[in-house]
């Protein structure tokens, strides 16, 4: 994690608490930074020195997971590292909330994610949940042991969401080829991303789900391939 640059800008600020997972005053690493503001106490600052919610969200937020994302991916930081980044930007996004709520700040789109019937793990679900939101995107969390009926509603709630599904088990994996075959039949225009441990491409094909990615950031970059186009 390295030393402690001097960084005068506070959006750069904000990105190095959420890359390294400095939450807040009281979390205690690392260690250049203990007793000092985090992530959540300097983005409330820079709302009320005037920065733009969106900058914030762009070039602090995004910034910030998009490093973590790409560090997790190449084996530099591992789950806990990235769980604490996480719980950095989940804190701090908490200022943000009221501007997305009036428009001031929009989200790239709407991400339905949920682990399937069966299958009660979701470390893993977790973690592309908060990357993605990290990236910008709206994320609708159903939890895990999601029924099909489930993922149907939530699709009808949030027109042109994308699906996000995840198993742990070989024994789930069949509920996994379930869902997305109802979802293809009732809402064709729906695309589908799986993932999980047992999870592979040749799986993703045989049961016509749109992508399949081994990390969350390969998630995100698929999204995101969307919301430029």
């Amino acid at each position: 994690m390295g030393e402690m640059r001097v960084m005068n800008d506070l959006l750069e600020r904000i990105a190095y608490c959420v890359e390294v997972g400095k939450v807040d005053k009281k979390t205690p690493y690392p260690p250049d930074l203990r007793g000092q503001e985090g992530a959540y106490e300097l983005t409330a600052q820079a709302i009320k020195e005037g920065y733009k919610p969106d900058d914030l969200l762009q070039k602090a937020f995004i910034k910030a997971m998009n490093k973590v994302g790409r560090k997790f991916s190449e084996r530099k930081i591992f789950v806990p590292q990235m769980l604490m980044s996480a719980k950095a930007m989940t804190a701090s996004m908490q200022h943000l909330k009221p501007f997305f709520q009036t428009g001031e700040v929009k989200r790239k789109g709407i991400l339905v994610i949920g682990t399937v019937e069966g299958d009660l793990h979701d470390i893993g679900k977790n973690l592309v949940a908060m990357i993605v939101e990290g990236a910008g995107w709206e994320v609708v969390d159903l939890g895990s042991n999601v029924k099909i009926a489930r993922f149907l509603e939530a699709i009808e709630a949030h027109p042109g969401c994308f699906v996000g599904l995840s198993a742990l088990l070989t024994t789930t994996m069949i509920n996994m080829g379930k869902t997305v075959k109802e979802i293809r039949e009732r809402m064709p225009q729906t695309v589908t991303l799986i993932g999980g441990a047992p999870v592979t491409e040749a799986f993703k094909s045989k049961i016509g789900a749109d992508f399949y990615s081994p990390t969350p950031q390969g998630a995100v970059d698929f999204l995101n391939g969307f919301a430029e186009s």
